[in-house]
Formats: structure tokens, C-alpha cells, sequence
């Protein structure tokens, strides 16, 4: 499974090699401003993916840095599968 924000650089990334192919420069100029950007959105969109795996633990008997742990992998497990 894949979150929005990776389908969207995904498909940023896929759109920058066709023009690349194609030689058109000022076109992939434009596009890879709008890459750096949606690297930087996919970090904040994991932070808040384990934000609300934490928010929603009712177990808080475990120290937070246990239920950061478990927040961290269940991301990876879900969203960081390799292609």
C-alpha cells in the first residue's frame, strides 16, 4: 500500500523522466521544485501517520518510546514496501 503523497511523487518522478526523455529541460525545471516539495510533504505525512497510531493506542501501560517503536514499524510494514 502506498499513501497519497508517494503515489503523487511517484508519479512526479515517472512525468520528469518522460520529458527528460524527450529533452524538454525547462519542463523538467519546473517539475523538480515540485519533487523536492512532495519529499519534504511524505515526511511530514509520515509523522502524522504515527501520530495517530500513537493517538490511537489505548494501551498506554508501555512507555512512549515503545509505542513510538511500534508506530515507526507498523508505517514501514505498511507504507515502505519495497517496488
Amino acid at each position: 500500500m502506498k499513501t497519497a503523497m508517494q503515489l503523487m511523487l511517484e508519479d512526479l518522478e515517472f512525468r520528469y523522466k518522460v520529458l527528460s526523455d524527450a529533452q524538454m529541460l525547462q519542463a523538467c525545471a519546473a517539475i523538480e521544485g515540485t519533487i523536492e516539495y512532495a519529499k519534504s510533504l511524505t515526511i511530514k505525512e509520515k509523522e502524522q501517520i504515527i501520530d495517530a497510531h500513537l493517538n490511537g493506542q489505548s494501551d498506554h501501560h508501555f512507555s512512549l518510546e515503545s509505542r513510538t517503536l511500534e508506530a515507526e514499524q507498523h508505517y514501514d510494514k505498511t507504507y515502505n514496501q519495497k517496488k
